[in-house]
């Protein structure tokens, strides 16, 4: 081949993310003696899993995939990890908020807004230091929100779990400082570069299936703030002046019931919901309850040891 022929090869934007985010879970390997990586059944950890499969082809996912189980989850979320844990032929470890509950480690809240998503620090530490991780991959990219815009690609966690911005280490080129003392962590964050728009336009690539609440389709949910919050599960009620109706809906994020919106869409395939994420004047997680408790909801959060 000559070198002008050379010279016409390039990787598309989408080949470049995945190529760094391969190179971030193969470092993960190679750093840390028992990762895991956090799975919630959403588009985002679909994605990383994909990743990892990838990454450490034809060999199985070296590390489990980790489930923190609310308890409050749409039953489609479920049927959809547990068949992805059986075609991936991956492990799956599941910690329940409802042991931690019982144990008295996490209170659960009370009142018209409940959620059990707050709580879910708590057994995630206690998931973690059950099963010795000394790293967790997540899912969260740097423009989701402000606060894990903050992130570096290896997070490092104190002895308790908790972030603190001050303390993240610098990070070179492609040099990643996993360097921790006895009790601490990390948290790795693979698709840090990556859009909303690059998940999309990746998951059609590469043919990836989703959960069918990504597409649009008839569901009972009522109007509370800027979000449609659903009935049919049970695990949140409609308030006085607060009326149920059906309407063609999707979920452009997933999570726990009590605080995940749906947004009235007619996408019900991958080709429309890339058009309207074009579109989109409201940030993806501009439905979620649970960032718009206060202004600095996600980094609160965060510092308690959240995802």
């Amino acid at each position: 081949m000559s070198l002008d022929t050379a010279t016409d090869f390039h990787l598309t934007h989408l080949r470049e993310l995945e190529s760094e985010a391969i190179f971030v879970l193969r470092e993960t390997a190679a750093q840390f003696q028992n990762p895991g990586l956090l799975f919630s059944g959403g588009k985002d950890s679909i994605v990383m899993a994909h990743l990892a499969r990838k990454a450490f082809f034809p060999s199985l996912i070296p590390f489990p995939l980790v489930h923190v189980d609310t308890g409050h989850n749409f039953p489609e979320t479920i049927a959809y990890r547990d068949q992805f844990v059986k075609d991936y032929g991956a492990r799956l470890v599941v910690g329940y908020v409802q042991d931690s509950i019982d144990r008295g480690t996490a209170v659960e809240e009370i009142g018209p807004t409940a959620s059990r998503n707050s709580i879910q620090s708590v057994t995630l530490l206690e998931t973690i230091e059950d099963n010795d991780f000394d790293a967790m991959l997540g899912g969260g990219r740097r423009d989701e929100e402000k606060a894990r815009a903050k992130e570096r690609f290896f997070s490092h966690r104190s002895a308790f779990g908790q972030w603190e911005p001050k303390n993240q280490r610098p990070e070179l080129w492609n040099i990643f400082n996993g360097r921790k003392a006895f009790g601490e962590h990390f948290r790795v964050f693979p698709l840090s570069n990556w859009t909303e728009m690059d998940v999309w336009q990746y998951i059609r690539a590469e043919q990836i299936p989703l959960p069918n609440l990504y597409f649009s389709h008839q569901r009972r949910v009522f109007l509370r703030g800027r979000a449609w919050l659903d009935t049919e599960t049970g695990f949140v009620a409609p308030q006085p002046g607060e009326h149920v109706e059906e309407r063609t809906v999707r979920f452009r994020t997933i999570g726990d019931v009590t605080c995940t919106g749906a947004v009235d869409s007619r996408a019900d395939n991958l080709d429309d919901i890339i058009a309207e994420v074009a579109a989109a004047r409201q940030t993806e997680r501009g439905t979620r309850a649970d960032d718009q408790r206060s202004e600095t909801a996600m980094e609160d959060r965060k510092r308690e040891g959240y995802f």
